[in-house]
């Protein structure tokens, strides 16, 4: 058994010891030649990467790879892992291969419809000329798309690892759905990111096809070897803000963030859960204010120091309704007391986790030891 895993990059970057890991350069047509193989060469759509972000390399390994038994799609500094964070290697891939017919990422549970999520950030009508194609050239497909383009799970990161029998048959199937699409979409008009309409929306049809053709899959811990530049920033700045206690500046700039890259607080990118985390913090501080005159940050603004605070609330919370909460009712209301944990703060931390009505319920129950 063969297997080569073709990480995706536009960059240097140190690459896994294991020599299973090919870089593959995405992009490369009128980019600097970084020294790795590139996704010009042969047949190639490497001229459409703004459009299409690491397809270009995809379907650069559907035409030009005929040698190995087993390939697969990483990215430069995101990679499948054991859950204990190492990147699998050789050896692993092919004991799990042996069982499954395919590797993916684990299902990213979304908050809301994957449709809803999709017109919230970006051009609705591009999914739905996608699902135009769908329903008149692909019909075996199309109520499987409806029923999970409704439902709030889909797959990230275009990472997959399988027969090359099995991702010739999705390529083909998948780069035959955006030919069509194409006549039908117009993103020259859009920002660098929100071009990249092909490769957002391919990561949902991955799951849709896996679905479909009812291959055995599985779910793999994805993880990172670092956090993104972008994201390292947004967190520099964000500190910036809370030092100066200025909340209001902090809400302003996550707002603008998030209006130019909206999946920064995806798990994807926001891999420590800190981006999350600090909109939880800007929130609470600005009802407390509102309600108290006063709020956490006037205690508190360290960044790290406000991540811990928030941390073990949202870990007592969470730990509260499934009965695995350690704490005694002395210490949560020592707890309660001597962090100065508002009302606001523990209904914000419930509803993380719980519906609005059952979130009420389990403020109140911890508001109680209070006394």
């Amino acid at each position: 058994m063969s297997v080569t895993i073709f990480t995706m990059t536009h960059k240097k970057f140190p690459t896994p010891g294991d020599l299973i890991y090919v870089p593959l350069q995405v992009g490369r047509a009128g980019a600097e030649d970084l020294g790795y193989i590139g996704d010009d060469a042969g047949v190639s759509i490497s001229e459409k990467n703004c459009y299409y972000g690491e397809l270009t390399g995809v379907y650069w390994v559907w035409k030009n790879i005929k040698t190995s038994d087993y390939v697969g799609i990483c990215h430069y500094r995101r990679y499948f892992c054991t859950e204990e964070g190492r990147i699998l290697t050789g050896k692993e891939y092919e004991e799990i291969l042996s069982e499954y017919d395919i590797i993916t990422s684990k299902l990213l549970k979304l908050n809301f419809a994957y449709y809803d999520g999709y017109a919230a950030n970006y051009n609705r009508h591009d999914l739905e000329a996608v699902e135009e194609v769908i329903r008149q050239d692909y019909p075996d497909y199309y109520e499987t798309f409806e029923k999970l383009v409704h439902d709030k799970n889909t797959y990230f990161g275009n990472m997959m690892v399988c027969r090359k029998e099995i991702y010739d048959a999705y390529c083909e199937w998948l780069f035959g759905i955006f030919e069509k699409a194409e006549d039908k979409i117009d993103a020259s008009g859009y920002d660098d990111y929100h071009k990249r309409v092909y490769g957002f929306i391919s990561e949902f049809l991955l799951y849709v096809w896996t679905q479909v053709q009812g291959l055995s899959v599985y779910e793999c811990k994805v993880g990172m070897t670092d956090e993104k530049r972008e994201t390292a920033e947004i967190k520099e700045r964000l500190a910036e803000y809370f030092a100066g206690r200025d909340i209001a500046g902090a809400k302003a700039y996550m707002l603008a963030c998030l209006e130019k890259r909206p999946d920064v607080l995806m798990e994807a990118s926001d891999i420590t859960g800190e981006l999350r985390m600090s909109m939880q913090v800007i929130a609470v501080c600005e009802l407390e204010q509102q309600a108290y005159g006063s709020s956490t940050i006037d205690r508190i603004q360290d960044f790290g120091a406000l991540m811990a605070h928030f941390q073990k609330l949202n870990d007592m919370i969470q730990a509260w309704k499934e009965g695995e909460c350690k704490m005694s009712p002395s210490e949560v209301e020592f707890y309660l007391k001597k962090e100065s944990i508002t009302d606001i703060a523990l209904e914000a931390s419930a509803r993380l986790f719980y519906p609005a009505e059952e979130a009420c319920e389990i403020a109140e129950a911890v508001k109680a030891y209070r006394g």
